[in-house]
């Protein structure tokens, strides 16, 4: 198993997957359900991160969940991901807030730094 990013004071580890039916992001809440909305993410210790890993990782095919992998986030009632690449694939594309995905409302751009 791979080692997990160690989360510093103020942050989090979620998990996400992609769900192997229509390929879309999802995140995974504290039963172990997942869903597209971030906010509705479980956020986690580095050792709760693991052992959700390990059992999630478990019940993957059978959740039809392909990709599943930890993100490092900044806490708040909207997690925020560290990453520019995971909050792309949080919040949508970088493009046009038109575009952007539903759960990404009112939030800062994908693109500012977080202070």
């Amino acid at each position: 198993m791979k080692r997990l990013s160690r989360p510093g004071p103020g942050e989090a580890l979620l998990l996400t997957a992609n769900r192997l039916l229509d390929g879309r992001i999802i995140w995974c809440d504290s039963a172990g359900s997942w869903h597209e909305d971030i906010r509705r993410a479980a956020q986690m210790t580095l050792e709760k991160a693991e052992m959700a890993l390990e059992t999630e990782a478990q019940q993957a095919q059978k959740k039809g969940l392909v990709g599943l992998y930890e993100v490092l986030v900044k806490v708040g009632p909207v997690p925020q991901p560290v990453s520019v690449r995971e909050r792309v694939r949080a919040f949508g594309p970088t493009v046009h807030p038109d575009f952007a995905y539903p759960s990404a409302g009112a939030q800062p751009s994908i693109l500012e730094e977080s202070p």
